[in-house]
């Protein structure tokens, strides 16, 4: 199946806590292993528990794509060292942000970072993500770039405030289609209730029927 509603820790917003790529999903220590087993499932990855500055907010502090896992200089060694023993490509990254989920918006053809980034930062996370063109600046006029859209190599969904002639630009500049949406019935922020990747899509399980077919077809899955 490819998308299924999920809940993590009984709450709908599955993209604060879960970071995934086409090769590992990442989720909070404890997670059962039912709902382990539907991600493993829906997104056709492993699945790891782990945890990142002592938190499972692990959507909200990871960033990156099938090249680089980022993660905050607030980042535990112990918890990088647990990553990297899994083979995973892990790099710590030293700007003032540590929210980096949500000033990096990327698939693997490019990436869009917030705006007040320092641009020797952003030269650096492009490098480490292996993107081969990359832009500084607000999608839909917010600079938490990371928030407010999914992008895979297949498709995307972005904040439903994003004009027409902004969503053309940024299908063309991520080199697939994108439409607006909303997730668990009516929040503008997709990133907190979408997890995808470009072999399907979990959702927070308020969203609607409406909500669904419309993520399925902008991720150009299923």
């Amino acid at each position: 199946m490819p998308l299924d509603k999920l809940r993590i820790f009984g709450n709908p917003n599955i993209g604060v806590y879960v970071f995934a790529n086409n090769k590992v999903a990442l989720v909070p220590q404890g997670t059962d292993s039912g709902t382990k087993r539907k991600i493993s499932d829906t997104l056709n990855v492993d699945v790891v528990e782990a945890r990142v500055a002592g938190t499972f907010l692990l959507g909200i502090l990871v960033a990156g794509n099938d090249r680089v896992l980022l993660v905050p200089r607030i980042a535990r060694d112990e918890e990088v060292e647990y990553l990297l023993n899994l083979g995973l490509n892990v790099h710590v990254v030293h700007i003032t942000f540590t929210a980096l989920g949500n000033i990096v918006l990327a698939n693997s053809k490019a990436a869009v970072f917030h705006p007040e980034l320092d641009k020797s930062d952003v030269h650096r996370l492009s490098e480490l993500l292996g993107v081969g063109k990359y832009i500084q600046a607000p999608v839909a006029e917010i600079p938490t770039v990371g928030s407010v859209a999914v992008v895979t190599d297949r498709g995307g969904v972005i904040h439903p405030d994003v004009g027409d002639e902004e969503l053309r630009n940024l299908a063309n500049f991520f080199g697939v289609p994108l439409d607006v949406g909303t997730v668990n019935f009516g929040v503008a922020f997709i990133k907190t209730g979408l997890v995808a990747n470009n072999y399907g899509a979990l959702v927070g399980d308020k969203t609607t029927g409406p909500e669904i077919l419309r993520i399925t077809k902008a991720l150009n899955i299923g």
